[in-house]
């Protein structure tokens, strides 16, 4: 009955923090075991006790002031240099830039709708098809979960309990491979539909957008290298990238104003809030699937199908890829991590490392994919292109992510190689 009360509300479109929540609700008053009650806020407040939870508004809040602040345009214009003169050069630029905004921000949507803005109208005025422009924009979001810092990351270390810092240096490799892949389909779509080729920056643009780049630049190093070397923590580093956006857009390219500060502290704080309460609301619901046993269960029903710790990934991958179509990552993440992570470690001798960098870039696949898909609306949204089209446009792209994908979940050491 508990499983049907949670169908029915998710397929009416109640906000999933509240299915959770009220699904966990219903659990106790079916079980006729109210004393569970009394443990239902500890447990809901216990989900968000963390420390390293905090790096979540952080890294939200030094998105939102580079992208006021000037930072993104000058990152886009410092990609010039490196790709700009290739064969389709704009979409070369387009996906550096993601890298780039991708090391900073942690999070796929607000990057889609950022880059989206700044991306495609340039693309189409240079005579790229509007639905691979806005495709383009759209798969560079994948790059957020996976390049560090990423959102995902930091709530898959809080949930199972890794170091952040690690689970950041777990993602390097892979995301350089994800990188590589992209700018291989950029390559052989470039050529088929005959992109129109780019133009280098002469020397005195290019030593502009240099300048002009450089203090821009220097934020995703800062926080890249000062977890690397174990300087900082994910949540210091999302600090002080939050305090350079705000100094570098203010007093170097003086784009920001102090006067927008109130809008970019009241968007973090509601987009945050929302993320906050999801976890919180997954909490409790975690906690009920735990009291049912139903890891203890599963896991008696997938070691009967399989002994191949590659053929439990790939099963997983595949359930997965169904699971984020309908509910995002965020929550998706809370509700499989709790089950699954136990199962892998114990049954199969699976890296958790090899685990959290698979599951996320799996996850975040649904972004992009109906019926759900928040990035591809997000896409949709900004250029005027119908969702569909984008889809259609990003079938390539998605294509060679569920081959990274299958490669990680076959080679751990892509993803342990660092650690």
């Amino acid at each position: 009955m508990t499983l049907s009360v949670f169908f029915i509300l998710l397929f009416l479109s109640v906000p999933i923090a509240l299915v959770l929540a009220l699904t966990a609700l219903w659990y106790i008053y079916d079980s006729g075991n109210l004393v569970l009650l009394d443990s239902y806020p500890q447990q809901m407040f216990s989900a968000i006790e963390s420390y390293g939870l905090l790096a979540i508004p952080l890294f939200m809040l030094a998105g939102e002031l580079m992208n006021e602040g000037g930072l993104t345009s000058r990152l886009i214009n410092l990609a010039r240099i490196f790709v700009g003169g290739f064969r389709g050069g704009l979409a070369y630029i387009s996906l550096v830039s993601n890298m780039m905004m991708a090391a900073i921000m942690g999070s796929a949507v607000s990057q889609i709708a950022i880059m989206s803005r700044a991306m495609v109208p340039a693309m189409e005025r240079e005579g790229y098809d509007k639905p691979y422009a806005a495709a383009i924009t759209a798969a560079g979001g994948l790059l957020s979960p996976i390049i560090p810092p990423s959102m995902l990351f930091v709530l898959f270390g809080v949930l199972a309990q890794v170091p952040i810092a690690e689970m950041f240096i777990a993602g390097i490799v892979p995301g350089l491979i994800l990188s590589f892949m992209f700018c291989l389909v950029i390559s052989i779509m470039g050529i088929i539909y005959e992109y129109p080729k780019g133009e280098w920056p002469n020397k005195k643009q290019a030593l502009n957008y240099l300048l002009m780049g450089i203090p821009a630049g220097m934020i995703p190093i800062i926080i890249v290298l000062g977890i690397f070397l174990g300087l900082a923590t994910p949540t210091e580093s999302a600090a002080l990238a939050s305090l350079s956006a705000l100094l570098i857009g203010k007093y170097v390219y003086k784009d920001l104003k102090y006067s927008q500060l109130f809008d970019i502290l009241k968007r973090t704080a509601m987009n945050s809030g929302m993320v906050l309460v999801l976890i919180a609301a997954a909490g409790v619901f975690g906690w009920v699937i735990i009291f049912e046993q139903v890891p203890q269960q599963l896991a008696t029903w997938i070691a009967s199908k399989t002994n191949d710790p590659f053929m439990f990934l790939l099963m997983i991958v595949a359930m997965l890829l169904l699971v984020g179509m309908v509910i995002d990552g965020v929550a998706a993440l809370i509700l499989v991590v709790p089950i699954l992570l136990p199962i892998a470690q114990t049954q199969y001798g699976i890296d958790a490392y090899q685990f959290g960098v698979v599951v996320c870039l799996t996850l975040v696949l649904g972004l992009l994919t109906p019926p759900v898909g928040a990035g591809l609306f997000v896409s949709s949204a900004m250029t005027g292109v119908p969702p569909m089209k984008v889809f259609m446009s990003l079938l390539p792209f998605l294509f060679v992510v569920i081959l990274t994908i299958i490669l990680l979940s076959w080679k751990p050491y892509l993803v342990t190689v660092f650690l």
